[in-house]
């Protein structure tokens, strides 16, 4: 059983382990109704130990807005809002206004979470479709304005449609899309004309909008690490207070000890990032990154990359070399490399304390055996045996004088523990295998439940962060620094991080790569960081979407893949040069333009380049023989067709108007083999389409020949670690291959690794797996829009 103490907190400290900025503190202090309602507040939701900023804020409105006729509902939302049940602003009004009218003490739960839209999800996608589709209304009006359009009224637009969307996500997507349509701000966009605002005075509903939808800030400017104490905190955050049959245990360190670790740390932060080296990092283990060195870097402290080599049957040197150079990429730079094997020693020393001290014991049961009896919380035959004797045979552990598997150390736990990590957990085991950090020096080796906590203590780690799965652990990595009497660090667990159309589980990765699903760890299509980087995603876009999620305990749900290929895309945006590929070539014949001429034009790496800024083009050359997508060719046309067909004219991008004159079909009458036109030399055809295309570059000589490959999801479904045959869900198009694309000269000598944006087709980058002959490129991603007349 755990009992909550009441927090020894001032009111201003409780409002900052909340989230709240200290401005907000500091006002809401100097009002002693707002004080009482909140700190009412924060001990009703439980959250006394502090809690997200997202949640802290909605807790704020809840006690300076909330309806006082509904008060006997307030546990209840409070519930809601702590789980993430709600989770936005729109979502908490709602509540307020179907509370404020429910006047009897019940009421129905399904009918109160449809009101709120618990549980309804809207992907980046849906928001996405909506904003472009009230661009597209509102698009005459907005170009008239420019950035004078008011955004209020464009955010109200989405929200009537999509009342539970995210509304930063919302802004954001409205954000980028006005700088789609508008580009860069002029200076006459900043000017502010007063006739305009005294001609037309803002509207009620206006207002409205604006007062509901504040204008929400950028993701970067949030500080997610407001949540977590100080270090010289760490003598009063531990008041969970475990009940057994012996003993009262209260979790929290003296403050001798607390003094002596300051002492040593010098008051700073300690944190960690302890990877088992078993495999390659995947974007969950960028969120823990960030985490443990983002604190550290906040609080202008400290974070070891601490290897948790315990395991020697599963760690590999390829794998250890492979995360320090990752945490690199990732921007990270760790205070110090350290491996648990380091403390190898160490570790041994204190079980041979935990025994003496009457808190550990050999035991000689099977796996099976041990299973059974935790399941059925029975002692182990030998839990009771002499200490002498389990000294004796630990030591014979250690000189490899007892086979592997015939005896465990295990800790003297609770077996009659409502938490199954009580259980007598096992510290020590025999494995005869060299390591490959500490070679063949040891035979037996510490479990993670034993060395994880040891080596945090000894590290002076002051914030020990992890995910949620290790929460039920916490209790036993408290017992047992309680049982050495050595100094505890704070603990704080924060949800996984689970994106859609992926596994995440490094035994399920181990077995794509094994099995040869996937063509290795660094496989674009996996969600490793060696794959997203072989992909072209760069580092800031994956802390951008982490920084994003943020870093709460609330868990279960699965993060939509649009949303990191939002974050990508942003960069990309404005730091991937433009370029033109055709990857599935068309040849088109201009009959009016004569063999062998070829006029050398000017395109644009960037869609604001200036005209006196040379190194913003690059030279296409522009022959008579050209080549469009098979896609943007049809044989008959309509309404709503942007492409080239019989008749019809199109532009070609930085070139000129053409018209197709003549199509020529293969024997079957329906292949099309080639396309003849007529270009417009003075350019005053006016065609709406616009096509990306590549010329010859010289009489009878194709155009620069590479390779595409083509990314996608790489399951079907949005969830397949929960498929029993998860296999059967592997997208068989997730990866498509195209040896034929043509691209423009300039890409000739681009490096591995550079990263272009293909005009109307999406990002891509060079993959190693280029040759002096021939390049390779990976689709990092898509483009907003399915299609894009000129792209951008």
């Amino acid at each position: 059983m755990m009992v909550k103490e009441e927090s020894s907190d001032t009111p201003s400290e409780q409002f900052l382990k909340i989230g709240l900025d200290e401005r907000t503190a500091r006002n809401t202090i100097a009002n002693n109704k707002v004080t009482n309602n909140l700190t009412a507040v924060i001990h009703e939701a439980g959250v006394t130990d502090g809690c997200s900023r997202t949640i802290g804020n909605l807790l704020y409105t809840v006690a300076t807005k909330y309806p006082a006729n509904a008060l006997i509902h307030r546990p209840t939302l409070l519930g809601y809002i702590v789980s993430s049940k709600v989770k936005t602003p729109a979502q908490l009004e709602a509540a307020f206004s179907f509370l404020s009218k429910t006047a009897s003490e019940n009421f129905e739960l399904n009918e109160f979470e449809e009101a709120c839209g618990v549980g309804v999800e809207v992907s980046v996608e849906d928001i996405e479709r909506t904003v472009n589709e009230i661009f597209e209304q509102n698009k005459e009006s907005i170009l008239e304005l420019r950035y004078r359009t008011n955004v209020g009224d464009l955010f109200g637009h989405v929200r009537k449609r999509l009342p539970w969307a995210d509304p930063k996500i919302v802004k954001q997507l409205i954000d980028a899309k006005l700088f789609e349509l508008l580009g860069e701000r002029t200076a006459a966009d900043n000017e502010k004309p007063s006739k305009q605002k005294k001609e037309k005075p803002a509207k009620v509903e206006d207002k409205k909008v604006a007062d509901d939808n504040p204008v929400q800030p950028s993701e970067e400017d949030l500080n997610p690490f407001l949540i977590f104490p100080n270090p010289e905190e760490n003598f009063k955050v531990h008041t969970e207070i475990f009940f057994s049959d012996k003993s009262v245990l209260r979790c929290c360190n003296t403050k001798e000890m607390l003094d002596k670790h300051l002492k040593a740390t010098g008051g700073k932060v300690f944190t960690r990032f302890p990877p088992e080296p078993n495999g390659y990092l995947h974007i969950g283990h960028a969120k823990a990154m960030f985490v443990s060195f983002g604190l550290a870097k906040e609080r202008d402290g400290c974070c070891y990359l601490r290897y948790d080599d315990t395991n020697p049957e599963a760690e590999r040197k390829e794998y250890i070399d492979h995360i320090q150079e990752i945490v690199q990429w990732m921007g990270w730079k760790p205070f110090k490399i350290t491996y648990s094997s380091d403390y190898f020693q160490d570790l041994y020393d204190l079980a041979v304390e935990l025994i003496q001290r009457g808190h550990a014991y050999v035991d000689h049961q099977t796996p099976e055996e041990i299973k059974e009896y935790r399941e059925k919380k029975m002692n182990s035959p030998w839990r009771d045996r002499p200490i002498a004797e389990s000294l004796k045979l630990f030591d014979e552990m250690r000189r490899g004088m007892i086979e592997e598997g015939k005896a465990t150390l295990r800790m003297k736990q609770d077996m009659q523990s409502d938490n199954f990590n009580m259980y007598d957990l096992i510290a020590y085991r025999i494995k005869f295998t060299p390591h490959p950090h500490s070679g063949d020096k040891w035979c037996i080796y510490p479990s993670y439940d034993y060395a994880h906590c040891i080596v945090d203590s000894l590290e002076n780690i002051t914030h020990s962060l992890c995910t949620l799965e290790f929460e039920t652990r916490r209790a036993s990595y408290y017992w047992l620094l309680h049982a050495l009497g050595i100094y505890q660090p704070y603990v704080w667990e924060y949800s996984r991080l689970n994106i859609t159309n992926t596994v995440m589980s490094k035994r399920k990765l181990n077995f794509l790569v094994t099995k040869n699903y996937v063509d290795g760890w660094d496989d674009p299509r996996l969600m490793t960081l060696a794959g997203l980087r072989r992909r072209g995603v760069t580092s800031t876009a994956i802390n951008a979407f982490v920084r994003g999620i943020g870093i709460t305990r609330s868990d279960g749900s699965l993060i939509r893949l649009e949303r990191l290929e939002y974050h990508i895309r942003e960069e990309l945006n404005k730091t991937a040069s433009r370029t033109m590929v055709v990857l599935h070539p068309l040849k088109v014949v201009i009959t009016n333009l004569e063999s062998g001429c070829i006029m050398d034009l000017e395109a644009k790496k960037w869609p604001d380049a200036q005209n006196d800024d040379a190194s913003a083009f690059y030279k296409v050359p522009f022959s008579n023989v050209v080549y469009i997508e098979h896609s943007d060719f049809r044989m008959k046309d309509s309404k709503d067709y942007y492409g080239l067909a019989p008749g019809k004219s199109v532009l070609l991008r930085y070139a000129f108007p053409i018209k197709c004159t003549e199509v020529v079909l293969a024997d079957d009458n329906e292949t099309i083999i080639e396309v003849r036109a007529e270009y417009d030399p003075s350019k005053k055809t006016k065609p709406k389409g616009v096509l990306h295309w590549v010329a010859e570059s010289s009489l009878g000589v194709g155009p620069l020949k590479v390779e595409v490959r083509l990314f996608d999801k790489l399951f079907n479904s949005e969830n397949p670690a929960e498929l029993e045959d998860w296999l059967a869900d592997l997208n068989p198009l997730s990866k498509v291959v195209m040896s034929g694309a043509y691209a423009v000269p300039s890409l000739k000598n681009a490096a591995v690794g550079e990263r272009f944006q293909f005009e109307r087709l999406g990002y891509f980058v060079v993959d190693k797996d280029s040759t002096p002959d021939k390049l390779v490129f990976n689709r990092t991603v898509t483009l907003r829009d399915g299609y894009s007349k000129g792209g951008k």
